[in-house]
């Protein structure tokens, strides 16, 4: 009889590598690898099939998702104004979930019965991959072995890759777990551990160090279309080019660079240093323009829904009913983001050089201190007696009268 089928979502990184071994010898599965091609570059995709296949895989299927991970993800979460805690632009947790669409359809492509990870027990993606099949698919299996086997650490993987003659790419002297995509990079792990260790300068990969970074700023437009970005300096790339120009543009500049101990959905705290060179410009300037285009009102409700759009992405529910139903709301909020913000770039930080909307509700005639025709300014005060009234109210009873 035929076995059956796993998919194993594969990097050929020091878990997956294990995993594929380890699965054949618990389960006698034939394993079915997929890289999903994220932007982490040729590098990280070079040689795969042949050691996916070398450690026991019966295939692997490298995937190139990166214009859908923009188009339907990313810049959907640009739009909703999504920072979680602050600080982190979600660029791992955006990735999760069409990675894991796209390890359902192959399953189900493949006659597949179960998918399988590497997430360990401890972490945000066990629940962002499965939180995806079962929304997806719920009739397939999942295997998360960092959660049914033996190993204990990276140590007992370094360890029984060697027993098993699996070739890995990280030593034990530096054991960086990194997560790479078109957004950003993640560093975890090793020396990471202690919030208190500066992490060596040589382990960026998309930034300079801001110190090194040039001696004279550059400046950059970026040209919104309803909430999305369209435009660079001028030119309309398309939406992964455009990113990546962006990353090339920040990373000269050494912007993008986030060390965060987060709250993570299990109940820990981890530190996790993140380089996100463009989006961080793509996230500053939507801001901007969303300040000069969106009224008050609507402006803070939307800083209250970002929040929780936020914490649906960090959470892993992105194909629940509620994060369709506020996308409905920002689609909405987007119809007047529209124009261009200039930025100035020098050595890590990022400034306003300049806005431009057709749709503003700045009305330069309106705000100036000089003489003008719009605003009645006795009409004020008639606003702030009315607007103060509780509190006068209230002064008035502290006072007995």
């Amino acid at each position: 009889m035929a076995k059956e089928k796993v998919v194993l979502a594969y990097s050929g990184g020091l878990d997956t590598s294990v995993i594929v071994k380890w699965l054949q010898e618990e389960y006698d599965y034939e394993i079915i690898a997929m890289t999903a091609d994220v932007g982490q570059g040729e590098l990280e995709l070079e040689g795969l099939e042949e050691k996916a296949l070398k450690t026991g895989a019966s295939q692997l299927f490298i995937e190139d998702v990166k214009e859908e991970l923009v188009k339907d993800f990313i810049f959907p979460m640009l739009r909703s104004g999504a920072v979680y805690e602050g600080k982190y632009l979600l660029g791992t947790a955006i990735a999760r979930p069409v990675i894991g669409k796209r390890m359902v359809e192959i399953a189900e492509e493949t006659g597949a019965v179960a998918i399988a990870h590497g997430a360990t027990g401890k972490g945000n993606d066990q629940v962002r991959f499965e939180l995806t099949v079962k929304a997806l698919n719920p009739y397939l299996k999942i295997i998360a072995p960092w959660r049914e086997w033996s190993l204990r650490s990276r140590s007992d993987c370094f360890a029984y890759a060697e027993e098993r003659g699996i070739p890995v790419p990280v030593t034990a002297e530096k054991p960086y777990s990194i997560d790479s995509n078109l957004w950003h990079i993640s560093y975890e792990g090793g020396i990471l551990e202690d919030p208190d260790n500066i992490p060596d300068r040589s382990m960026y990969r998309l930034t300079v160090d801001p110190e090194e970074a040039p001696e004279e700023a550059e400046t950059v437009s970026i040209t919104f279309e309803k909430g999305t970005p369209v435009g660079v300096n001028g030119q309309n790339p398309g939406p992964v080019e455009l990113i990546m120009e962006l990353n090339r543009i920040a990373g000269r500049h050494g912007i993008g660079r986030v060390d965060l101990v987060e709250n993570r959905l299990l109940g820990m705290k981890s530190r996790g240093i993140y380089e996100t060179p463009g989006g961080t410009l793509l996230t500053f300037a939507h801001r901007e323009l969303e300040h000069y285009t969106l009224d008050r009102e609507l402006y803070h409700y939307k800083e209250q829904l970002a929040l929780k759009y936020a914490d649906i992405i960090y959470n892993g529910q992105w194909y629940s009913p509620l994060r369709e139903a506020l996308d409905g709301f920002v689609d909405v909020t987007q119809q007047q983001v529209n124009g261009t913000i200039t930025l100035k770039l020098y050595k890590g930080n990022v400034t306003v050089a300049g806005r431009v909307s057709p749709d503003t509700l700045y009305h330069q005639a309106m705000v100036t201190f000089e003489a003008d025709e719009l605003f009645e300014q006795k009409d004020a005060q008639g606003f702030i007696n009315l607007y103060g009234l509780p509190l006068k109210i209230r002064g008035m009873l502290k006072k007995g009268r």
